[in-house]
């Protein structure tokens, strides 16, 4: 049973955005959409271990859902014309002939982005419906108590339900109004796959590749936008580094202990002409385009030591500027350690534990750990390593943590 529960878990990772983007065409509510697929998960784990995993187990599971929504269709006592045409459609259509439609995750998408949701509500359904995560996950990520991401999971889904919301892409007049939600949410998918909150896992790739797809898609629609560019310049840095991230049993490989030679210099090419084209529009570099401008320091760095940290201090001051957020903040002194040496950047960080951010967060005492440890303060980092540690919710993560505290020795 546990090599199902695997098995089914494997496969919803994989198929589950698109599996409830093809739901919600048909149905029309999201809500109602990842209801039926999780029925479905549920039938599979009764089912498989007796029947065997289907060859194509994405078309079972949603071939199920269509089953179980049209009989639930036909209990009502008032089943609208239009229930009665999806029915007999569905009803035509076997396994065989289902074939997963990439515009419907990004549909998707924008209809979980759209304004009658707050934006905190679009960053939670769109997590938990395309991005699948649970919502332990979510609350991990976005730093607030599960019941308040459940919350607002429920609450988006009604409120989709009640203002009628279609499930399609918004007219290019309407794009404004969902464009900056849309990008957030692909990017959370993307850090989300880049490093993962919890498991086993110190990658999801295959999350971080949807994330990626969606985003090249996004740059062909809206040429015109610098940050959809700024984005998908982002993602292509950062995804090029997969190969090294990792060793063969999955064990963290940390930035300044990869094998350079195994980055995809291609995909940074492919990262470097989409920064091109966001700048070549004229209109400056909004966050993603500064996030992505750091990333390229990076990945044009022979290493660690020869890496322009100058220069990607004087990127973080700026996006701090234009976007204020402790994240930013720890991961500016970070450069600044590598700059002008630990003691300064102790000092950002200080101000951020005295300000109380990222509290719940293994960021800030992982950062504190490493600057004490390069201080010499071993006792105090070792106690900050162990905090982390405790912190993070992704197995791989406390392992890398548990590391440095050996390493400090007793």
């Amino acid at each position: 049973m546990d090599s199902i529960r695997r098995t089914v878990d494997a496969i919803w990772r994989i198929e589950g955005p698109r599996i409830v983007a093809t739901l919600t065409r048909m149905t029309g509510d999201v809500g109602l959409a990842e209801d039926l697929a999780q029925e479905a998960v549920v039938d599979a784990l009764k089912q498989w271990p007796e029947s065997g995993v289907p060859r194509n187990a994405g078309a079972w599971l949603t071939a199920v859902a269509k089953r179980t929504a049209i009989d639930g269709w036909r209990r009502r006592a008032r089943l609208d014309e239009r229930y009665r045409a999806i029915a007999h459609d569905l009803e035509q259509a076997s396994e065989e002939e289902w074939q997963p439609i990439d515009d419907d995750v990004l549909r998707l998408i924008f209809t979980a982005c759209h304004p009658v949701l707050s934006r905190e509500a679009q960053v939670a359904l769109t997590l938990r419906v395309v991005g699948g995560l649970t919502t332990e996950e979510i609350a991990r990520m976005l730093f607030v108590p599960v019941a308040t991401v459940q919350q607002r999971i429920v609450r988006a889904k009604k409120t989709l339900s009640a203002a009628k919301v279609p499930f399609e892409a918004p007219e290019p007049n309407e794009w404004p109004a969902r464009l900056g939600a849309v990008l957030g949410v692909v990017y959370l998918l993307f850090t989300e796959g880049y490093v993962a909150t919890s498991g086993d896992r110190w990658l999801r790739i295959e999350l971080a590749n949807e994330a990626l797809r969606l985003g090249r898609v996004l740059a062909g629609l809206l040429p015109r936008e610098p940050e959809v560019h700024g984005l998908a310049a982002l993602m292509e840095f950062q995804a090029s580094r997969f190969a090294a991230r990792t060793a063969r049993d999955g064990t963290p490989i940390l930035l300044s202990d990869q094998d350079r030679s195994r980055w995809d210099r291609a995909q940074i090419e492919q990262g470097r002409a989409a920064l091109r084209r966001a700048d070549a529009l004229g209109r400056g570099r909004g966050s993603y385009g500064l996030q992505a401008a750091i990333a390229e320091q990076h990945a044009i760095a022979p290493s660690v030591g020869d890496t322009d940290w100058d220069h990607i201090v004087l990127l973080y001051e700026a996006l701090g500027r234009l976007s204020p957020n402790p994240v930013v903040d720890l991961n500016r002194a970070v450069a600044v350690s590598m700059a002008t040496g630990p003691a300064t950047a102790l000092q950002i960080v200080d101000q951020l534990v005295a300000a109380g951010a990222l509290n719940g967060s293994h960021l800030l005492p992982s950062v504190r750990g490493e600057l004490l440890a390069r201080l010499g303060r071993a006792e105090e980092a070792r106690a900050e390593f162990l905090t982390a540690a405790a912190l993070t919710g992704n197995e791989q993560q406390s392992a890398v943590l548990r590391a440095k505290v050996e390493a400090l020795g007793s």
